[in-house]
This record gives C-alpha cells, sequence and structure tokens, in this order.
C-alpha cells in the first residue's frame, strides 16, 4: 500500500503511471467517441477512479445511468482500478478529477503528503454480515483464524476492522490474520473452499455462503457504529474543487440516491446493478438492490465522529495517520450550500 501512495505528480516518468496514463486516456477517448457533437460541447467531462466493485458505487453508477449528472451538466465517467490505494494514486497523478473511494484511502493519501479534501458521502451504514466457516460457531472460536480482505487499508479491510471493533474483537489478542484475495466475490468463493476462516460481506452475498453452509456470527448493519464510506475527494488546489462544480456533481449525487429509495424507480435500477455486477437475470440483483436501499442516504455531510473512528482503526498500520487534521481533510462547504439553498431540505422529503 504505502508503494501505491507513494505515486504523486513528481513520478510522471515511472512506468506505472504512465501505464495509469494510457488507461485513462484510453477511457477518455472511448467516452468522448460515443457521445453525440451537440453533447460533447454541453457537457463537463468527468473522469472519477473507484476500486470495490461493490452496492457502494451504486449511486454513481445510478446518477450516470439515469442521467442525473447530465442534468447538471456532466457527463461522469467511472474509472476501476484494482484496489484503492492504485485509485488514489490516479487521483495524484491529476488523470482523474476525482476519487471515490475508503476515507481509509484518504487518510493514508493525506497522511503521505497529498493535498486532498473530501466533501461528502451518500454511504453511512454497514448492510454486511460477518459469517465463517460451518465449524466455526461462535465469536471466541474467531481467534487465531483467517479473515479473506480485498487489500490492506482499503473499503472491504476497513469495515471488516470495524465490524471487529463493534463487537469487542481486538485483532492482535485474537491473533486475526488477514489474507488479501480480490473483490467480494473472490472472498467468498475463498469461504467456501476453505481459503479463509471468516469474512465480513455484504448481505447480498452473505445469502449465497449461508446456503453453502456458512454461520452468521453477526449483523454489522444492526450495530450502532458512527460509519461514513465511500466519499468524494479531489485535489485540494484543482479546477476540481471549483464550488459550481461540486455543487453540480454533489446535486446528481444525491438525485441518484432519491431514486434508489423511490418504489417506482426499483426496476429500473435492479437492471443497473445486474448490469454493473453482470448477473445473468435480473432477480439476481435484488439482494443488491435491498443492501443499496438500506445504505443509501442524502444526508451526505462529512461525519467527524465516523472519521476518527476510521483514523483509529487506520492509524494501526499507518501511524502516521493520527496526525492527519480531520478538518483540514474534510470540507462541509459545499454540503452546507446544498443545505442553505434548500436543496437538501427538499431532498429529504423527496427520499422518505
Amino acid at each position: 500500500m504505502k508503494r501505491s501512495l507513494s505515486l504523486c505528480p513528481r513520478r510522471t516518468g515511472t512506468p506505472f503511471v504512465a501505464h495509469i496514463r494510457m488507461l485513462l486516456l484510453s477511457v477518455a477517448w472511448s467516452a468522448t467517441v460515443t457521445l453525440a457533437p451537440a453533447s460533447a460541447q454541453s457537457l463537463t467531462p468527468i473522469l472519477v477512479a473507484y476500486a470495490g466493485q461493490n452496492e457502494t458505487v451504486g449511486p454513481m453508477w445510478v446518477g450516470i445511468e439515469r442521467g442525473t449528472f447530465k442534468k447538471y451538466g456532466l457527463d461522469v465517467r467511472m474509472v476501476q482500478l484494482r484496489n484503492g490505494s492504485l485509485s488514489m494514486a490516479t487521483l495524484a497523478t491529476g488523470q482523474v478529477q476525482y476519487n471515490y473511494g475508503s476515507p481509509a484511502n484518504a487518510l493514508s493519501a493525506a497522511a503521505g503528503g497529498m493535498k486532498i479534501q473530501c466533501a461528502g458521502s451518500p454511504v453511512q451504514k454497514i448492510p454486511r454480515e460477518l459469517v465463517a466457516r460451518k465449524e466455526i460457531r461462535t465469536l471466541e472460536d474467531l481467534r487465531g483464524k483467517t479473515f479473506g480482505v480485498q487489500s490492506i487499508g482499503g473499503g472491504f479491510w476497513l469495515q471488516t476492522m470495524i465490524a471487529l471493533d463493534g463487537l469487542g474483537i481486538d485483532p492482535e489478542k485474537y491473533d486475526i490474520k488477514m489474507r488479501i484475495l480480490g473483490d467480494t466475490a473472490t472472498v467468498t468463493q475463498a469461504l467456501g473452499s476453505g481459503g479463509v476462516d471468516a469474512t465480513v460481506i455484504p448481505y447480498s452475498f452473505s445469502e449465497a455462503a449461508k446456503r453453502a453452509g456458512a454461520n452468521v456470527l453477526a449483523d454489522i448493519g444492526k450495530l450502532n457504529i458512527p460509519y461514513q464510506g465511500t466519499t468524494i475527494c479531489y485535489l485540494r488546489e484543482s479546477a476540481s474543487s471549483s464550488p459550481d462544480v461540486m455543487s453540480r456533481l454533489l446535486r446528481g449525487l444525491v438525485e441518484a440516491v432519491i431514486l434508489i429509495h423511490d418504489p417506482n424507480a426499483k426496476a429500473d435500477i435492479v437492471e443497473i446493478l445486474r448490469k454493473n455486477f453482470r448477473f445473468p437475470k435480473a432477480e439476481d440483483a435484488e439482494a443488491s438492490y435491498k443492501v443499496l436501499a438500506y445504505m443509501a442516504t442524502v444526508e451526505i455531510m462529512p461525519d467527524a465522529a465516523a472519521w476518527k473512528l476510521v483514523q483509529k482503526i487506520v492509524s494501526r498500520i499507518n501511524p502516521k495517520v493520527a496526525q492527519v487534521d480531520f478538518n483540514q481533510l474534510s470540507t462541509p462547504v459545499f454540503v452546507r450550500s446544498l443545505e442553505e439553498s434548500g436543496f437538501l431540505p427538499a431532498a429529504r422529503t423527496k427520499s422518505r
């Protein structure tokens, strides 16, 4: 992770950065040629890097597919990378305007000297379950066991660590090991094959694990934990920090959340999830829809209590994170403007 976060604009000649640039230029070019000439002239192109392929990306997918970003003059495109630190590295190079990722990665990047700010998050719940092999029946049985995660320091790992913290489990005292495997589907498969002993996965994936014989040791969504998930971050001294652009981006995001909670839009949302997760049938995306509706919120204001919990956990693997000033990293100004304008109060009414 440290190696990825050390990538910054001054290392523009490295093979990695060159590869990232080629990838992003390819995405940008393909995005441009598919637009009609009129749209290309009227919409501002926006590239957003992300890593985790799970329901937390749902509000962005919905905003793109249902046109809530285009309503505000933005042509938003998502660029998926292997993990959160690589996603943040693309932001450091300036090849994307925004990063949509875990607060853990944002804190680590800031601790490494990256001048970023985070504006808001549409995710404030952890709709996941702690599931384990059928031989493991209690939390005490987790001592000495191995958990599957996507990467150390990323969103999957962070939610796992927050879940353990909320359950009163100290990973060091329990001698818990973390095994890096890949995305949620890969981790779930590893649980079934015995590659890991336990994991903390979304409800939509835990259903399959339970059918295969896994035990649910805890419902993390029911724990009273301050949490804020994937958040929109940008380079502090860049055009992306423009109040006008940020206002339009956040408005499009909030309107996507409103659609997620609109029963009349359910069929469309399910299809968007099916397509992005590559499920063969619409019914396969029903569980993902429930997870997305459970976690998505119009209350996008940066939450100091939630970030401080993340900071405490990430400091265990990167002590420098403890020195990051939340007030410098996260800004309430854009969300506050939406509040004062009446946009967010109206959004709350629509999303009920």
